[in-house]
């Protein structure tokens, strides 16, 4: 029995590439001892890479069919049943294979050292990994990671701290405030403080008005707010006061006689006829309080 050396005679550097040799160089070692019980002495390298190649090649079908009935009935993992179905499609009778693992003449070959492969670490890691129950065999792949299964809430509760609640009111009214500056001076037309560079610190530029004091005279929006409800809450209490006045003039018996002793083309005088007279002056004329909708 000759001894068969490395493929291609390359140094491999990746670990991929180690792996891989080691494996090859694992089925020739099979291929060698197969020889040896078929009662060979010595074979050539180029007949021993060729055998390699063949069991190689067989193997691969072998475990790329498995993988496929495997997909076909929804799962990630061949089983024993893969493996007999697929020996079984490419022309193997199964029922050899206890008779020729006991046979006789077989020879041991010593196991090849086992390298410690880096272990990727996990990304999640939830709860307890399930095993298998008793009805299920053990060669059965295992069950998935718990956190493919477990439910895990992603939401947090919402902070109701006052102080934080303010801060966060704060920062955030601030940043409104100043990404509508920022967008203002983009926009629009900017002042500089320096002349020699524009860009540094740049200002809106005051729009000059027409009317400067009609700023100050016009109310302010708190302000009309307050004339709207103070306007809102007289009217109900004027809304109030007439129908009380309405149900004691329907129950009082000596104000229908007063009335009905007026004549019938008396007229009364009342207040409001000179209320409404025209003023033609305008500094006498008496105050109107704007009329704001009320927002609905």
């Amino acid at each position: 029995m000759c001894s068969s050396g490395g493929v291609g005679g390359k140094a491999a550097t990746s670990p991929a590439e180690n792996y891989h040799l080691a494996r090859r160089r694992t089925l020739q070692v099979v291929v060698s001892a197969l020889l040896t019980e078929s009662g060979f002495e010595s074979a050539e390298k180029a007949a021993v890479e060729t055998l390699t190649e063949m069991m190689q090649s067989y193997i691969t079908e072998i475990g790329r069919c498995a993988k496929a009935y495997c997909e076909h009935t929804a799962r990630s993992v061949p089983t024993l049943s893969d493996a007999v179905v697929t020996l079984i499609e490419m022309g193997f009778n199964a029922d050899t294979l206890p008779v020729y693992a006991k046979r006789s003449q077989r020879m041991v070959i010593t196991a090849p050292p086992v390298t410690n492969q880096p272990v990727t670490p996990r990304a999640l890691s939830a709860g307890q990994k399930r095993t298998h129950p008793a009805y299920i065999q053990g060669h059965f792949p295992e069950f998935p990671d718990p956190h493919t299964y477990i439910k895990t809430p992603t939401f947090r509760e919402p902070v109701s701290d006052y102080q934080v609640v303010r801060e966060k009111a704060a920062s955030q009214r601030r940043d409104v405030e100043r990404a509508l500056t920022r967008f203002m001076a983009k926009t629009g037309e900017t002042q500089s403080l320096f002349k020699d560079d524009i860009t540094a610190f740049p200002l809106i530029a005051a729009q000059p008005s027409s009317i400067p004091y009609l700023s100050a005279l016009l109310p302010s929006e708190l302000e009309l707010q307050t004339l709207e409800e103070t306007d809102s809450s007289e009217q109900d209490d004027q809304t109030d006061s007439e129908n009380a006045a309405g149900n004691i003039t329907n129950d009082d018996p000596e104000a229908d006689k007063e009335n009905s002793m007026l004549p019938p083309c008396s007229v009364v005088p009342s207040v409001k006829a000179t209320e409404d007279s025209v003023i033609d002056n305008p500094y006498l004329r008496p105050v109107k309080k704007p009329k704001v909708r009320r927002k609905k």
